[in-house]
């Protein structure tokens, strides 16, 4: 079957030129083809589109009224394939963007203004959980996930290091001594993150392919970051978190860095994900682009803290 929207192309291009060899011209293919074009058009119709003698060729009254349709129609296609076009260039309109709660509030909702200012035509519809969502049947854009990425389709750029730290208060580590190996963490009590790929009794130490797992235990374990480092600023236990959330309690002294034998893991990282697409839209290359600026070439989180010798590279 011939393509109809050719077909609609040929018709108006044949009442433009006046001829079927100028409308051939026109739209870079043979008469013969033109003709087969019209021809399935007026079959499919059931009337005459145009009268055709060896002189001339004229529309036919039902070709005219077919003709208006018949543009109005190629007019809204060029509309939205020209609206298509320009959401590739130019950043524009709904952007749904799906962050962990706690990295979320911390380091994306403060930069959102400037995001605002520099693409204007983009409103960001912010969606906050540590839940894994499917970006294809939720209708996210974008997605920003921490930890070492899961097999999948999706496209990912890496935006920043997620260093990881082990800390507690000065209280608790006046009160219980300090642990100098991962061994010793079994004797300390060590506030766990259920959502932690390893799981929350789970510490990964080392670097690369000699990394291990350290079991550890406490009284309390939570699904957000923010709590347990609330716990832990009052004394109560030891936290391994990344430093976009303990950063701030390091450099003020309510946390402080234990370093043991073996350094934290350094394998994770913030990435930002998308569905595959030779040619994502220009709002989802804006905001990767922004992110990658604004956390190189050292994520604003860390900045700082080399000289407390907690971050390991």
């Amino acid at each position: 079957m011939l393509d109809r929207l050719t077909g609609l192309e040929v018709m108006s291009k044949i009442a433009g030129t006046g001829s079927l060899s100028a409308a051939a011209r026109t739209l870079g293919m043979s008469q013969t083809m033109v003709t087969k074009h019209l021809a399935a058009l007026e079959s499919r119709l059931g009337t005459k589109l145009f009268h055709r003698t060896t002189r001339r060729l004229a529309i036919t009254e039902d070709g005219r009224r077919y003709l208006e349709l018949a543009e109005r129609v190629l007019g809204d296609f060029e509309a939205a394939e020209a609206a298509v076009a320009a959401d590739r260039v130019e950043p524009h309109g709904l952007l749904r963007l799906n962050v962990p709660l706690v990295f979320g509030v911390r380091q994306i909702a403060p930069r959102l203004a400037e995001f605002a200012r520099l693409h204007p035509g983009v409103t960001v519809d912010l969606g906050l959980n540590d839940r894994l969502v499917d970006l294809a049947e939720e209708g996210w854009d974008l997605a920003i996930r921490i930890g070492t990425l899961r097999d999948s389709s999706l496209i990912a750029r890496r935006l920043a290091p997620c260093r990881m730290v082990i800390c507690a208060a000065p209280a608790y580590l006046a009160a219980h001594g300090t642990p100098r190996s991962s061994a010793e963490l079994a004797e300390h009590n060590c506030l766990g993150y259920t959502l932690a790929q390893a799981g929350a009794g789970r510490w990964r130490m080392g670097s690369g392919n000699e990394s291990i797992e350290v079991t550890v235990g406490g009284n309390l374990r939570a699904n957000n970051g923010d709590a347990l480092l609330a716990a832990a600023i009052a004394g109560q236990g030891i936290i391994y978190q990344p430093t976009f959330i303990v950063a701030d309690a390091l450099r003020s002294g309510e946390l402080v860095p234990i370093r043991l034998e073996l350094p934290t893991s350094d394998v994770l990282a913030v990435h930002a994900v998308y569905l595959p697409d030779r040619s994502p839209s220009a709002k989802v290359r804006a905001f990767i682009d922004f992110l990658a600026g604004a956390f190189a070439p050292e994520p604003p989180w860390d900045r700082g803290l080399g000289s407390r010798a907690c971050l390991i590279g």
